[in-house]
């Protein structure tokens, strides 16, 4: 009898959380449609992006920058692709990144300060209040022309490798995520995502993140990206990933990470309009990276394989048992023609109004696998949100087929491993997964397995 009415409580909440996501399915008039899905090079929408303009954009993102262009000086890849490029350009990648700190007399997570150029007796450089530890350096190193063999960049003795210092001991790993549809989820209007923690039981509800829109001037917005739902624009994501993971500077990330071994210019104008200041990127890659996240489909299903009678059984128990409380299986983007990101962008036809199955709320939920850093802002604060230091964002499983290292950090390596690792808010949902069969088991990881 318990375990029955556990049962049908869970139902009761996923079908209250189901109907206002359904209902929005007809926006104006017009009902929606499911947004094309393929892990393929292919746009979304040729009358959105161009297939030409699309491939241009993606030979951009997958471009491989220099000392010339300003990689670095502290990086972790040269090329967008380098961490987006499973099973095609713009999905996920082994490459994970490296965050630290530590913990205040208070239990407030602090970011990490660390010392570079340390050797040598040389004068040594702080690099303070940033939890984002870089894997590479640009220096030491020598590097020559290709054909002249000049020296076009010469910085033997100076030191820029980022080491943890063993004071900040709040140390940890992060997986890359994937980038294909993220046009869609951008395209989710701010009331649907605030409207989802209205239907989650009490304990289960997620928390929304408010954070800048630099295109709009720093206009808040509800946050649907990184770890921490930490972004709410893939303009803005762009930006920040191009100065935080390469070392590029940009028109809204004008100041390097640190000067030493920089030998490119932060003040070069863009090219298209010589009054704005566009650091090391007077191209604007930024837009051409926006641009192709916004044009790449939505990762597809293993159609087969969700064929089956076993997964489409692991389908309900999925259902069933709670897991789609957090990881919502439907959602549907804002009308085109809506506003968003502060107003700096247009929903399109390509995006609006469109069925996407994700299988996350984009929300923060402590599942007992936080990594106790606090990373956004709080708007009223201005200072570091720590109620959400433990909490991560509810990973999104569309695509997760193509993932063979789980979980944020990356750390667990088999379905049923990840599921058992969740706690404090999802206890009862994995409680209710150890009560299932071992047929069930199987059936509920075929069904994650098509995603």
């Amino acid at each position: 009898m318990v375990n029955y009415l556990r049962f049908l409580i869970f139902v009761l909440f996923a079908v209250a959380l189901t109907l206002p996501i359904w209902a929005s399915r007809t926006v104006e008039g017009q009902s929606a449609t499911e947004a094309p899905t393929g892990f393929d090079t292919l746009t979304n929408d040729a009358t959105f992006v161009s297939q030409a303009t699309h491939d241009g954009d993606r030979g951009t993102f997958e471009e491989r920058d220099d000392v010339l262009k300003g990689l670095g000086p502290v990086y972790n890849a040269q090329s967008c692709a380098e961490c987006h490029q499973n099973p095609v350009t713009g999905g996920i990648s082994q490459i994970s990144e490296l965050r630290a700190g530590h913990s205040d007399g208070s239990g407030n997570f602090v970011p990490a300060t660390l010392t570079i150029n340390d050797g040598g007796g040389l004068t040594g450089v702080t690099i303070a209040n940033r939890s984002l530890i870089n894997q590479r350096a640009t220096c030491p190193g020598v590097v020559t022309d290709l054909v002249t063999h000049a020296i076009i960049y010469n910085h033997p003795n100076e030191q820029a490798q980022e080491r943890v210092p063993g004071t900040e001991t709040v140390r940890a790993r992060r997986m890359t995520t994937n980038l294909m549809g993220l046009g869609f989820v951008e395209c989710i209007s701010n009331q649907t995502l605030q409207s989802i923690p209205n239907g989650q039981p009490s304990g289960m509800k997620g928390e929304l993140t408010q954070v800048p829109v630099a295109e709009a001037n720093g206009a808040l917005r509800i946050g649907r990206f990184g770890w921490k739902s930490q972004d709410a624009s893939l303009l803005t994501f762009a930006g920040g990933a191009y100065l935080n993971e390469m070392g590029i500077t940009n028109r809204f990330n004008l100041q390097e990470v640190t000067t030493l071994c920089d030998d490119v210019s932060d003040t070069t104008p863009c090219n298209n309009n010589p009054q704005i200041r566009c650091g090391e990127d007077p191209d604007n890659d930024i837009d051409a990276f926006a641009r192709f996240m916004r044009a790449t489909k939505a990762p597809s299903r293993d159609t087969r394989l969700a064929a089956t009678a076993s997964a489409q059984a692991g389908a309900s128990l999925f259902h069933q048992i709670g897991c789609d409380v957090c990881h919502i299986s439907t959602l549907t983007t804002a009308a085109p023609g809506t506003l968003i990101n502060g107003g700096a962008f247009t929903v399109p036809n390509a995006l609006g109004n469109k069925i996407i199955h994700p299988y996350s709320d984009f929300l923060l939920h402590d599942v007992g696998t936080g990594d106790g850093i606090a990373q956004v802002i709080d708007p009223n604060t201005g200072q570091l949100d720590q109620s959400m230091r433990n909490k991560m964002r509810t990973a999104p499983l569309w695509g997760v087929r193509t993932r063979n290292e789980l979980m944020h950090d990356g750390l667990n390596y088999t379905r049923n491993d990840a599921i058992l690792r969740h706690a404090n808010e999802a206890t009862g949902v994995v409680n209710n997964y150890r009560n299932l069969s071992t047929t069930q088991k199987n059936q509920l990881i075929d069904f994650l397995n098509s995603l």
